[in-house]
């Protein structure tokens, strides 16, 4: 729902409407707080949920641990996304950059300390990283409440958060079934690999290629990130031709990027198991899994970058129909078929992910090919404009008492 503020926030800023970016972040920071709520008494009974959907007892205590621990985090990564974004639009990023390494350093020795020194496992795990969200929404508040940098958008806090809730949530709701259409089709794989024959192989090989695509996915996410600042930006500040430039050189090298991250993981596929395992069977079936990985990692890289592009026009609401037809009309329904029907296994599963990340990725080449960029820049403005006189009926309504 954080990412609604890419469109809001990219725009206003673009527009010179500055003190808006810290209304819609305070108004983004109060929703997520009341999502996370209904979201953490989902986390806390875990593993019942996924014992009643037939997973393995086992793996389902052990899942259902872990998120009962991370629920303090989950409130510290709501805020998290909403500061991260306020000073995304801002092209602001170098603050970002220092705090995530800073808390990238500490949660590293907090790792050592709960896991190996304290013994506490996946309780230990979560507990690190619950902790390093929330010093990382210390070091970002602190830095955007005294920086010089910030002071025109983040004048204090205001009543105006509380306002206007209604057309938000009209971008946020469709920003998180956008993302979240995606990130629970990777999430179902794992949990459909655990009512194959020999459920335990098959959950961890598909973790860690699951794991494996996260980790190249944050080079993606950056890339996103940028095209989405840039071309919100440039359509609040009436520059369409700049707008669609940004976008064909974010998937310019977005391309570039996936062919060298996939040629990188076919090359790597004896040796990167051993990082997770020292069981000779996973070893072998993740070398067997990486180039599936390979073409999976570029399409996701792709897609990412023109999912950028598409939150901040404001697209949300398309994008989030194109990943329910992509992934749970092409992508699931391919997996399921490959892998129970035709016996193809683990492997089965991710080929249908890759089904539907090839028909995401082409409707999203259509989508920005026949973009009218003049339009999207009148609809910013009017959604712009719309605020400000919003704001200005206020403003006349508390003068007059």
């Amino acid at each position: 729902m954080g990412s609604a503020l890419e469109t809001l926030c990219g725009q206003a800023y673009g527009a010179k409407q500055y003190h808006m970016l810290g209304v819609y972040t305070q108004r983004a920071i109060l929703i997520l707080l009341a999502v996370s709520i209904a979201l953490a008494v989902i986390w806390y009974h875990t593993s019942f949920l996924l014992v009643a959907l037939g997973q393995d007892e086992d793996i389902s205590a052990g899942a259902g641990e872990f998120t009962r621990w991370m629920i303090p985090g989950l409130f510290a990564y709501g805020i998290l996304q909403c500061l991260i974004r306020f000073l995304q639009a801002q092209n602001n990023v170098v603050p970002m950059m220092i705090s995530s390494g800073m808390t990238a350093t500490f949660h590293i020795f907090m790792c050592w300390l709960f896991l190996f020194k304290m013994k506490l496992g996946s309780r230990g795990a979560a507990l690190a990283n619950a902790i390093s969200y929330w010093i990382n929404v210390l070091f970002l508040a602190v830095y955007i409440k005294f920086s010089t940098a910030c002071a025109e958008s983040f004048t204090g806090f205001s009543r105006e958060a509380f306002e206007d809730i209604l057309s938000f949530l009209r971008l946020a709701i469709p920003s998180a079934i956008m993302i979240c259409f995606e990130y629970w089709s990777f999430e179902m794989v794992v949990l459909l690999s655990g009512l194959l024959p020999n459920p335990k192989l098959e959950t961890s090989v598909l973790s860690i290629s699951l794991n494996t695509c996260w980790m190249v996915y944050m080079i993606s996410v950056g890339l996103g990130g940028a095209v989405s600042t840039r071309v919100s930006n440039e359509l609040g500040a009436r520059n369409p031709q700049r707008a669609r430039l940004a976008v064909c050189v974010a998937a310019a090298i977005a391309t570039s990027e996936g062919v060298i991250v996939g040629i990188t993981t076919i090359l790597v596929r004896h040796i990167w198991g051993k990082l997770y395992s020292n069981e000779d069977e996973v070893i072998k079936y993740v070398a067997k899994i990486m180039p599936l990985l390979a073409l999976s990692d570029f399409l996701d890289g792709f897609q990412c970058v023109l999912s950028g592009a598409a939150r901040g026009c404001g697209w949300q609401t398309l994008c989030a129909v194109i990943n329910l037809g992509a992934y749970y009309v092409v992508g699931i329904p391919s997996a399921v078929l490959l892998a129970f029907m035709f016996h193809v296994g683990g492997m089965g599963l991710w080929m249908g992910i890759i089904c539907g990340l090839s028909v995401q990725a082409v409707a999203l080449v259509v989508v920005n090919v026949a973009t009218n960029w003049d339009d999207e820049v009148m609809k910013a403005i009017d959604q712009i404009q719309a605020t400000r006189h919003l704001n200005d009926n206020r403003i006349r309504l508390f003068t007059t008492y």
